[in-house]
């Protein structure tokens, strides 16, 4: 019989599906992604299909397979990680349409989808006891607000669900049959309540859902089991089929995509409960562990054992990250001359100017002189850690007549330091409830650029470590099937053997004085904003987008 040697990491994003071959040290053998199609339309809408995202994933993981030249029997495991998105399925599986009654091929409300707004808010006016466990504030991101939209707005929908999926749950479905949640899903963004091992009823019957739990919660979990725990009997004859690899191999319980960038970072030095990890990619996440539950207002959590088991978890972050400086640079006059510059070597836009303010600056700290004067709070879809206020929007300020590249890079810089500024917020609200991290680990596609982590750091006035790994979330839904395969005992056990720092950036002191005068500015031009988003505006009408 041939060692199972190697675990599989597939990491499901916002618009691909990316999966990577390790082996048991945690070494990337070889990648290979697949793009995802994305539907929006006005009102917050924003709309995927099942279907094509697991289509994606089984090409992503062959294509993966083939370039790493291993043989499927050598493949302890395999785990998923996903972004929050909701599933919605009929009978036998099939799709049922969350927005246009006609598309019922797109049957995934996406997690960034804002329809639930109203619900959203009508939930938080209630301060229900579970709220406590999402910051007091539960988020339009969240599931059951968008499971109220559903009912109230697309009423055969909802009740012709056989059932309601995180996707990231449908994803270990799909794969095995096995229709356990993930207590990472089920806690962070359904309101289960991990600690005592249970749903709360009342809660559901008080927002408008008690259909759910007078089902004993059939549609949205009854077994709920830890990340890396083996589902049902393993790859199905068909899954493995479409994967190209063998029957039977271990596929772990999941987890949020973010959580699995946490898994695969934050075991090194001091260990989980002194690093915070972020992910910053499209958006942010920061999650901290702690072994005792802390509440920390508009940090969502503390939820237990939603990452690493034994602990409990903080988790914040930005609703728009990465995909708030490509929304901040693309409308600058310069930006479709840049872009072509950009498109020469070979480069992002991003990583163009990145590059650019390198060149032109004595020092990596020293790029953010290049913003004097022009200041930038990168709220576009409002503020989700520490205000948790989905209302509030972007404010820029410093901007003239100037429409060349020097004004396009002061603007490119002052939105880096604006998401370091709020990645210190963070920090600094959680301080205050005693929670005290030594470092941030920093993983994401967005993070990449030694210009964009030194500034963080600077900005945000912490250090800021590297994982070796070049996926860390790969690695970290690797690691899930390396536990459910037997390779590990346990998510800690294979974080230690799998997991390793590759670099340290510091705050440099020659800027700090200048980061706390612009971080000052920051807070102040940001409270003006939330005044100004909750000036009587009426909202929407979701129901009739």
């Amino acid at each position: 019989m041939t060692e199972a040697r190697h675990s599989i990491g597939v990491d499901v994003g916002t618009g691909s599906a990316r999966a990577g071959v390790f082996d048991m040290r945690g070494r990337q053998l070889a990648t290979a992604s697949a793009e995802i199609g994305i539907h929006r339309a006005p009102g917050g809408i924003v709309e995927q299909s099942s279907a094509d995202i697991w289509a994606a994933c089984c090409k992503a993981v062959r294509e993966a397979v083939s370039a790493a030249g291993v043989a499927p029997e050598t493949v302890a495991g395999l785990g998923f990680d996903a972004t929050c998105s909701l599933v919605v399925l009929g009978q036998g599986g099939r799709p049922l349409p969350v927005g246009d009654p006609d598309a019922s091929e797109r049957d995934v409300i996406v997690w960034m989808d804002h329809r639930a707004t109203e619900q959203a808010a009508r939930i938080n006016a209630g301060g229900y006891a579970v709220l406590d466990y999402v910051g007091g504030r539960i988020s339009p991101e969240m599931q059951t607000p968008k499971l109220l939209w559903l009912r109230e707005n697309r009423s055969p929908t909802f009740d012709a669900a056989w059932q309601f999926f995180d996707l990231t749950d449908f994803l270990g479905w799909r794969a095995t049959g096995a229709t356990e949640r993930s207590s990472c899903t089920v806690t962070c963004k359904w309101t289960y309540l991990a600690h005592e091992d249970r749903w709360d009823p009342d809660y559901f019957h008080a927002i408008g859902l008690g259909v759910l739990a007078d089902e004993d919660f059939a549609r949205i979990g009854v077994h709920v089991v830890r990340p890396g725990t083996a589902l049902g009997h393993g790859l199905t004859e068909a899954a493995a089929a479409e994967l190209g690899l063998s029957p039977g191999i271990a596929v772990g319980a999941g987890l949020i995509d973010a959580h699995a960038g946490g898994v695969g970072t934050v075991g090194p030095a001091e260990g989980p409960e002194a690093n915070l990890a972020y992910v910053f990619g499209t958006s942010s996440c920061t999650m901290t562990s702690t072994s005792e539950p802390v509440f920390v207002p508009g940090v969502w959590g503390p939820y237990f054992e939603a990452m690493v088991p034994g602990l409990w978890l903080n988790e914040g972050g930005q609703s728009a990250a990465g995909a708030a400086i490509a929304h901040l640079i693309r409308h600058h006059p310069h930006a479709p001359a840049a872009e072509g510059e950009a498109r020469a070597a070979g480069l992002s836009l991003p990583a163009w100017l990145a590059a650019e303010a390198e060149r032109r600056c004595a020092s990596l700290s020293a790029a953010a002189e290049l913003a004097a004067g022009v200041h930038v709070v990168p709220e576009f879809l409002g503020n989700r850690a520490p205000f948790a206020d989905p209302e509030t929007r972007a404010v820029v300020s410093g901007l003239g007549m100037d429409d060349g590249l020097d004004s396009l890079l002061a603007l490119y810089i002052a939105g880096i330091c604006g998401i370091g500024y709020g990645l210190r917020q963070i920090i600094e609200a959680q301080a205050k409830k005693g929670i005290r991290v030594s470092r941030v680990v920093l993983s994401g596609g967005a993070g990449r650029h030694p210009l964009v982590r030194q500034l963080l750091a600077d900005s945000a006035d912490i250090e800021i470590a590297v994982p070796a790994a070049e996926e860390p979330v790969l690695l970290g839904s690797a690691i899930l099937g390396g536990v459910a395969g037997g390779a590990f005992a346990t998510i800690p056990d294979a974080m230690s053997a799998m997991t390793v720092f590759a670099e340290h950036l510091t705050p440099d002191p020659a800027q700090a004085a200048h980061h706390d005068q612009r971080f000052e500015l920051f807070s102040r031009f940001q409270s003006v904003a939330r005044d100004a988003a909750h000036v009587s505006v009426p909202h929407e009408d979701y129901a009739s987008a």
